[in-house]
Parts: structure tokens; C-alpha cells; sequence
């Protein structure tokens, strides 16, 4: 959430800043109800110290000119409680509005309305040129007893999926070396829960536009499709210290998404699939952009280091306007080679968001000076299972069938090769 007071002297630029990410907002019509909610406010404020001066007026008076004192209080304590109902009218349209209003896009991330006009700034890595044909991670995994697709989708319908056997071997093995990986970057593990309250789902800015995203229980709890909103909810209407440092996590957590608007896209496999696991990066840091930019480069470097272990090739783009979250100031993508589908799928997404969700979240620090700020926020997927199994078994595949395992995950298999074709 935007300051209302910096959206009042920024107009222009939070509206160029919405067309930019293709967020409609009436911004003009925020104006007109703030206009409205000050006003209201002031004259409810004019009427309370009207009442305690009437108050006391009544204290001090006695017969007929009493009766009449309070018989005007009764009709000024009538119009406070009409201007109170106009109030809480006016409010929830201008809390409707104010959550509405996009983070003011980075001018160095460029225009575009999809992902399709996303921008590659790296590539690291040169895609295998087999000797063979390659086989697609479904064929693969469901041939070396890794996965069972059919099974998974009997029991939990579409996208469902069971990992067995070198499958789930596999994906720990991931799981063990991201927690030494990313924790000996300095992040402090944390596993955080996936039902989450909506106050945190508000805060982060994955409500109200994406609640069709998400799975709801019937106790109005949802569960999140990213560490990122539980992570940040943990400090909800706190002050915390920054002093020193910034807070640096890796949250680990099931993920649950409903890929509402995928109808059709990726039907087979594990590509987008609606309960996953995700090692995230989130990190508060002082109020600074500079400071922010910093550690956004840094957090995507970090999985980008991950991936470079793995060695499994990827490029990294920079997101357009229109393939920006209300609250993203700017996001980088790392997309990894799947030679099935001969091109890149995204693996990872790094954000900043400046004080947007902790403004929501009501997140404060004390600055040098004691004076009480909303930090800055930022996260960065990690590494995101099963997803990444796609990657590494069509990558890796070999001429007889069989999957030879990354080098950096072998100690945690067990074993360098997976199956014997059959």
C-alpha cells in the first residue's frame, strides 16, 4: 500500500506507474473519497469538542437552562452518530481503493503486457545436443518408476501427481542441498505454515485481485502458494530491529495454487502442478533503495548460483510492466533449459517491493535517528519442487534411458545414476 499523502503529490506518476503494469485504478475517484473522508473526519472532530464543551456546560447548570442543554446535546450526539455511519460508508470504498493501488514500477523495467516481452539480460550455459532423441520428463520419470501420473491424478484429479521411489530420492536431495546452499549465504531457515489468515494475504498483496489463485477452507483461512506471505506475516504490527543488519530468511513450506488462469497450458507433468514444495528468500532491510537494489541483485544471484551447481544451462530476464504484481517494484526471472520442449521454463522469481506490503503488514523499525519507518521487503523463489526435477531428468538424460544425477546431489542420493531402462 501506497501513503495517501504521497499518492496525492504523485498522482501523474502512480498513474503512469499503473499503465505501465496494465493495472486499472481509479485513481481520480480515490482523490474525490479522500476529499470526502477528511471532511467528514473534520467535522466529527469539531462536533466531539463541541460536545465536551457542551459537557461541561451541562456540569455547571441547573434547571430549565440544563434541560435545554441537554435536549441540544441529544440532537448534536444524533448528527455525530449520522456523520459516524457516513464515515464507515465512505471508509470502505477508500480502503477498497487504497488496497487497489499498484508499487510504482522501477523505470528501468521495460514496457511490455505479457511475459512474452520480457527482457533476457544473462544466459549461462549451453543446451546438450543429444545423440538421441529426448524424452520428455513424463516418459522418463514414469518409465524409471520415478512418478506416477495416472495414480495421482485418480486420487487428487487434475495435476495430481505421485513422486515414488528415485523420484522422491531426488527431490530431498534437492531439498538438503538448498538448506546448505542458501543457509551458508547467511538466511536463517525457517519453516512456516501454508494456512495462513487473510490479514497476511491483504498485507502481501496477493488480495483481493488474486483470490481466484487461491484455495480457501471453509473457516476463511487460505493456503498460500508461497513462503513469501507467511514469512512476512510473522511480523505483522511489529517493530523489529535493523540495526545491525537485515532479517534474512529461507522459508520452506507446502504450496498450494490453483493455476486458475492455466486452462490448458501444461496439462502434463510437473510443470504446473496445484501442491508443490519451495525453499524461499525473504528478506526486511532498511528503508533505502539503494539498499534495496542490493539485495534484490544478490538474492537472484543466489539461486543463480544454485542452478550454475546443478549445472543445468538458463538465462535471466527482467520482467515487463505488464508481467509485474501490483506490488513488484521490479522482478527478475531465471528460466532453465528444458530440452523436451526445446526452450526455457521459469524456475525462479526475485522481487522488491520497497514499503509496500510492510506499510500493509504495519511492519516498522527505528532509523538511526528513532524515528519509526516501514523497512523494505524482498523475496526470491530459492527452489521450487517438484518443478525442478523437469530440468534435471531431461537434462541429464542418457542415450539407455537411465538419468545420471548432478554431481553437487549425488552425496545426497546416493547414487550417480537413476534406473536402468526397462
Amino acid at each position: 500500500m501506497l501513503d495517501i499523502h504521497f499518492i496525492r503529490e504523485n498522482t501523474d506518476v502512480i498513474k503512469a506507474g499503473a499503465v505501465k503494469k496494465r493495472i486499472e485504478v481509479d485513481i481520480d475517484r480515490l482523490l474525490a473519497i479522500d476529499d470526502e473522508r477528511k471532511l467528514l473526519k473534520q467535522e466529527l472532530e469539531a462536533k466531539r469538542a463541541e460536545q465536551n464543551r457542551r459537557s461541561n456546560e451541562i456540569q455547571r447548570a441547573s434547571g430549565s437552562e440544563r434541560e435545554k442543554l441537554i435536549e441540544a446535546m441529544q440532537h448534536l450526539k444524533a448528527g455525530m452518530n449520522e456523520g459516524e455511519e457516513k464515515l464507515k460508508v465512505v471508509m470502505v470504498e477508500w480502503q477498497k481503493l487504497m488496497l487497489m493501488v499498484p508499487n510504482i514500477p522501477d523505470m528501468s523495467v521495460p514496457d511490455g503486457v505479457s511475459d512474452a516481452e520480457n527482457v533476457e539480460v544473462k544466459k549461462w550455459g549451453e543446451p546438450a545436443i543429444f545423440a538421441f532423441t529426448p524424452k520428455s520428463h513424463v516418459e522418463l520419470m514414469t518409465t524409471l518408476g520415478m512418478a506416477d501420473f495416472e495414480r495421482g491424478a485418480k486420487v487428487a484429479g487434475f495435476r495430481g501427481y505421485f513422486l515414488k521411489g528415485d523420484g522422491v530420492l531426488l527431490m530431498n536431495a534437492v531439498w538438503q542441498l538448498a538448506l546448505k546452499f542458501f543457509a551458508a549465504k547467511g538466511l536463517t531457515p525457517l519453516s512456516v505454515p501454508s494456512l495462513v489468515r487473510r490479514e497476511a494475504f491483504l498485507g502481501t498483496g496477493y488480495l483481493p485481485q488474486g483470490e481466484d489463485d487461491l484455495y480457501k477452507t471453509q473457516d476463511g483461512e487460505y493456503l498460500a502458494g508461497t513462503g513469501e506471505v507467511a514469512t512476512m506475516g510473522y511480523y505483522m504490527n511489529e517493530i523489529v530491529d535493523l540495526a545491525v543488519q537485515p532479517m534474512q530468511f529461507l522459508a520452506f513450506s507446502p504450496c498450494f495454487r490453483r493455476e486458475a488462469g492455466a486452462h490448458g497450458k501444461d496439462v502434463n507433468g510437473l510443470i504446473r502442478v496445484h501442491e508443490f514444495f519451495k525453499w524461499e528468500q525473504v528478506v526486511l532491510c532498511r528503508a533505502e533503495h539503494d539498499e534495496s537494489v542490493r539485495i534484490h541483485e544478490w538474492l537472484n544471484r543466489n539461486t543463480e548460483e544454485f542452478i550454475e551447481l546443478l549445472n543445468i544451462p538458463y538465462h535471466t530476464v527482467v520482467n515487463c510492466g505488464g508481467d509485474l504484481g501490483l506490488g513488484q517494484v521490479k522482478k527478475y526471472d531465471i528460466e532453465l533449459w528444458v530440452p523436451g520442449e526445446n526452450t526455457y521454463r521459469e524456475i525462479s522469481s526475485a522481487s522488491y517491493f520497497h514499503d509496500f506490503q510492510t506499510r500493509r503488514l504495519n511492519i516498522r523499525y527505528r532509523d538511526a535517528e528513532g524515528t519509526l519507518r516501514f523497512p523494505h521487503s524482498l523475496n526470491s523463489t530459492a527452489i521450487p519442487t517438484p518443478r525442478i526435477l523437469v530440468s534435471i531428468v531431461e537434462n541429464y538424460q542418457q542415450a539407455d534411458g537411465t538419468v545420471k544425477v548432478p554431481e553437487a546431489l549425488v552425496p545426497y542420493v546416493g547414487k550417480s545414476v537413476i534406473g536402468v531402462a526397462r
